[in-house]
């Protein structure tokens, strides 16, 4: 398993859903890990693509029909997280501060399109940058997002976003809400003390959050939703924070999925630093 170690940071990186596996900042764990034989909990530093969180029902309109999805999320009947974080990825290039991986998607049930994904884990002193990029290989139009699921270690919770998605019991988007007043303003640090939390921001100031002692960085041009999941409710530790092209169910509603004709590429990129 890849090992990355520069500037008093050291991380190691899972060929499993290309995967940030661990990440330290000196003697600090800046997330939470798993056993290096697995399973991974709860996509833990998984890459999601070639969508982020849910599609409603596992089936979604595109290119004049409809395609289904095979079910990820029996409780709900949902296909989650998209066709790659289960998988082993190859790996194309390891030194002592970076890691590349690759992963073809090739037709399948539900997505009958052929991308590319390239990923690149950097270590330098101001932390760890992913960069995820997708090229379509093949003769059609294909839709497209992602991003990360890593758990931040900390117990509070700074988030510069206006917006939150409230969600309907399946946890698909009911309405877009501003924060103002609710739960969820999080504009100001505060502690989370057993909040229950499963929800889609957006409406960011900027490509930020910070849980704790650690904190996450994006362009919110590139990714303009980010996913919060408290972990309580699952009796796991930390807090997921998840910066996404788009918001859940966005391959049914069409908001801010990315297509990708053929040929055509997209990069995301994001990094995790000690506070």
């Amino acid at each position: 398993m890849p090992q990355l170690a520069v500037g008093g940071y050291t991380a190691q990186i899972s060929p499993r859903g290309a995967a940030l596996r661990t990440l330290r900042h000196g003697e600090r764990d800046l997330i939470t890990s798993w056993p290096a034989a697995g399973p991974v909990p709860y996509f833990a530093g998984t890459i999601l693509a070639p969508w982020p969180n849910r599609v409603g029902g596992a089936r979604y309109p595109f290119g004049g029909r409809t395609h289904e999805l095979a079910v990820s999320e029996p409780e709900r009947g949902h296909a989650l997280h998209g066709l790659v974080s289960g998988v082993d990825w190859q790996v194309e290039e390891e030194q002592d501060a970076l890691v590349r991986l690759a992963h073809t998607i090739t037709p399948t049930a539900g997505y009958p399109f052929t991308l590319a994904l390239r990923v690149l884990h950097r270590l330098d002193e101001h932390g760890l940058t992913t960069t995820v990029t997708a090229r379509n290989e093949g003769d059609a139009a294909a839709p497209y997002g992602c991003g990360p699921h890593p758990w931040l270690l900390g117990d509070d919770l700074e988030l510069p976003a206006a917006k939150v998605l409230v969600t309907d019991e399946g946890l698909l988007p009911r309405s877009l809400d501003d924060v103002s007043g609710s739960p969820y303003d999080f504009r100001r640090a505060r502690p989370l003390d057993g909040d229950v939390i499963d929800h889609a921001f957006t409406g960011l100031a900027a490509g930020q959050a910070r849980v704790g002692g650690v904190r996450m960085t994006w362009d919110p041009a590139v990714l303009p939703w980010v996913q919060v999941c408290t972990s309580g409710q699952l009796g796991y530790e930390g807090v997921a924070v998840e910066p996404m092209t788009c918001p859940p169910d966005a391959f049914n509603s069409g908001t801010d999925v990315v297509v990708l004709e053929p040929g055509g590429e997209h990069a995301a990129s994001w990094t995790i630093s000690a506070a």
